[in-house]
């Protein structure tokens, strides 16, 4: 299935997870945050799959100044 990713298409398995995307683009499961269609999924719902054509954006905490 496609979904997109910060913009750009990604292809990933039927029923993959939030969890499941964050390690398949090698991102960290701390200091992250994900929305899914517009919608924030706290850290305690990353296990929900992720509907075909969704658009998720992921963000990484930066340090620095």
């Amino acid at each position: 299935m496609t979904i997109t990713v910060n913009g750009e298409p990604t292809a990933v398995a039927p029923e993959t997870s939030v969890a499941a995307l964050l390690t398949h683009l090698g991102l960290p499961d701390r200091g992250v945050a994900v929305a899914v269609d517009g919608a924030v999924v706290p850290k305690g719902s990353w296990a929900q799959s992720i509907p075909d054509g969704s658009v998720v954006e992921v963000v990484t905490a930066v340090q620095g100044g």
